[in-house]
């Protein structure tokens, strides 16, 4: 009988933390530009916490971004998926999303601002401490929150998760106020070893507090399960490097939030 308390006792207190976590969908501009950011919290904590922007892949704020936002609510940040594409821009076909993610990689100046715009609105947030903020991305989120930290941004800290590494200017490094963490799946074939290498000395030279993880038999995109399991595509998921990669930006977390 009392360990069937027990077991009830414990499946109340699951469901009542997973109640906790609210979601609530959020417009905001960058200039007159309207975009739709996505919300997470613990609503069960009245305290003021870490704040952690989040950036998504080409497609644009999808089922991944979203569960990946509530996520981190469950670990105690206020989580905001800020938009870059801007409201109902979402692109399904890859060409459609090559075409949409080209025009920030070709124009870094608009993806800081659209990166600067979410990082203000979740600056905004009723819980969160604008002095512990954090900003990891995904694929093309990735390159948004490196060029975001790039831009000097006040951030504690950078995750970027099989992001693309390279930038036109390099030299803007000196700028990034926080810690780095890249972490890369080591046979990405859109992310070569040159570029790695590149980003590499681009961190050395400007003294940034940097870590770099490489994933073994991880392609990019792996951490998404709908990328499927097939790595001669170049983007699959990979279950290891997922969970591997997730407790490497909480292990992060806890040191840049200390």
């Amino acid at each position: 009988m009392k360990s069937m308390i027990f077991l009830l006792t414990l499946l109340c207190v699951a469901v009542t933390a997973e109640a906790a976590v609210k979601t609530r969908i959020v417009e905001y501009k960058q200039g007159d530009t309207l975009l739709e950011g996505y919300l997470a919290w613990d609503s069960a904590k009245s305290v003021k916490r870490p704040g952690v922007l989040v950036v998504h892949e080409w497609t644009g704020i999808n089922n991944h971004i979203r569960q990946r936002t509530e996520m981190l609510a469950t670990l105690g940040y206020v989580a905001f998926a800020a938009d870059i594409y801007g409201k109902g821009i979402r692109p399904t076909a890859p060409s459609d999303a090559a075409t949409t993610a080209g025009i920030y990689k070709n124009d870094r100046a608009l993806m800081r601002a659209r990166a600067r715009a979410g990082l203000e609105e979740l600056k905004k947030q009723k819980f969160v401490d604008p002095q512990r903020l954090a900003a990891i991305g995904f694929c093309f989120g990735g390159t948004s929150v490196l060029e975001l930290a790039r831009d000097g941004a006040n951030l504690n800290g950078v995750v970027s998760f099989h992001g693309g590494l390279s930038t036109p200017t390099p030299q803007d490094a000196q700028n990034i106020k926080g810690k780095v963490l890249a972490l890369h799946g080591a046979d990405d074939p859109f992310v070569k070893a040159d570029e790695v290498a590149a980003f590499q000395d681009e961190m050395r030279k400007a003294g940034v507090d940097w870590q770099f993880v490489s994933y073994g038999n991880a392609v990019h995109s792996f951490t998404n399960i709908a990328a499927g399991n097939d790595n001669s595509k170049g983007a699959a998921y990979n279950e290891k490097a997922d969970k591997r990669s997730w407790q490497a930006m909480k292990d992060f977390f806890a040191e840049v939030f200390k």
